[in-house]
Order: C-alpha cells, then sequence, then structure tokens
C-alpha cells in the first residue's frame, strides 16, 4: 500500500509540471480542436507506456548507466521539439492555418502527443527513478505492470482535462482571432524546450 501511495503522489506531481508535453496538447487544443488536443493526450499515454515497458525489461537501468546512450536520447527528443517548434515559427496565417487545422487527423495528433513523449528524455528520468526508488525487488511484476498504466492513465486523463479546457469558451475564440501569434508562441517554447536539452547534453 505505501508504494502505491508513493507512485500515485509521485505521478500527480509529476504529470501536472509544465513540460513539452503540455505545450502540445494547449497548442492542438487551441489552435486546432478538442479532439486533436484529447487525442494528443492519449499519445501521450502510450509514450508513457514506451518508457514503462523499456523500464519492465531493464533497459532503463541500462540507459540510466550509459552516458551516450542517455546523451542519445536527449539529443533525439531536443531535435523533434525544435522541428515542431520551427514548424510553428513558420506557419502562416489565414488559410495555412487553417488547412493545418483540418489536415490534422486523430492518427496525426496521436502520433504527436506519443513522439513528444517517447522523445522526451525527462519523461525517462522519471519512470527510471520511480521504478528504481520505490519499486522493492519483491514487488510482482503484475503490481510493477498495475503502476506503469497507472502512470499512463493519470497522463491520459490530466491532458485530456487541459485538452477540454483549453478548447471551450471565451477565451479560445478570441485566441483564435490571434492564432498566428498563439502559433508563433508555443513554437517559441518548444524551440526553448529543445535547446535546453542540448545544452544540458553531457549532464547525467
Amino acid at each position: 500500500m505505501t508504494e502505491w501511495i508513493a507512485v500515485i503522489t509521485i505521478t500527480l506531481l509529476a504529470v501536472i509540471s509544465p513540460g513539452p508535453d503540455f505545450a502540445m496538447v494547449t497548442r492542438n487544443s487551441l489552435m486546432l480542436s478538442r479532439r486533436a488536443g484529447v487525442f494528443t493526450a492519449l499519445g501521450i499515454g502510450l509514450g508513457v507506456l514506451v518508457h514503462v515497458s523499456y523500464t519492465l525489461v531493464g533497459v532503463g537501468l541500462l540507459i540510466q548507466q550509459s552516458l551516450w546512450l542517455f546523451n542519445a536520447i536527449k539529443l533525439a527528443g531536443a531535435a523533434y521539439l525544435i522541428y515542431l517548434g520551427v514548424k510553428m515559427l513558420l506557419a502562416k496565417p489565414g488559410a495555412v492555418a487553417t488547412a493545418a487545422a483540418a489536415s490534422m487527423s486523430d492518427a496525426m495528433a496521436l502520433r504527436t502527443g506519443l513522439l513528444t513523449n517517447a522523445l522526451n528524455p525527462k519523461t525517462t528520468i522519471f519512470i527510471v527513478s520511480l521504478f528504481m526508488q520505490v519499486v522493492r525487488p519483491d514487488t510482482s511484476l503484475a503490481t510493477q505492470i498495475g503502476y506503469g498504466a497507472f502512470i499512463s492513465l493519470a497522463h491520459m486523463a490530466w491532458f485530456a482535462l487541459v485538452a477540454m479546457c483549453f478548447s471551450a469558451g471565451a477565451l479560445r475564440e478570441w485566441l483564435l482571432g490571434v492564432r498566428h501569434w498563439v502559433d508563433r508562441a508555443f513554437g517559441g517554447l518548444l524551440v526553448g524546450f529543445g535547446v535546453l536539452l542540448v545544452g544540458q547534453n553531457g549532464e547525467h
């Protein structure tokens, strides 16, 4: 029971902290649609399962002990965030933005959320550290899978709630009127997150 309390508490504190996942869900909900935001949230939850899966099979320990592998993940994640951010920064207002909204399929939104989370080294640190520090050697595999499922569902639920909040009401209507600048702002945030990851390269 103590393990579960620790997992729930740490997960809830981690999931609500701002980062690339929050920026991506917020942007897709505001600029595209509630549906796009929710599917992005589902993708983030699936990304969490990627981290949980390799942690359960022991690869997480390898990542924790191998500086070059960890840095490779950092650089891949940074490159993806910078790529997404630059696309937003270069997007043109008006018809192009409308076309971009229409072209975001459920599968694309899901993939965006999945890659944003799966390539985020901070999630790697969170999942591996949680399992290393909280889970005991005698904890059953079924229980560990249960922890992983909870962490994934918590991410899905939180970011789906974020999507619902940012896709409703007068705030969204006003922000859609300045869609171009909002896209610029979120693009700058993602590029900033990517640059920070590059700047942290070599730290472990």
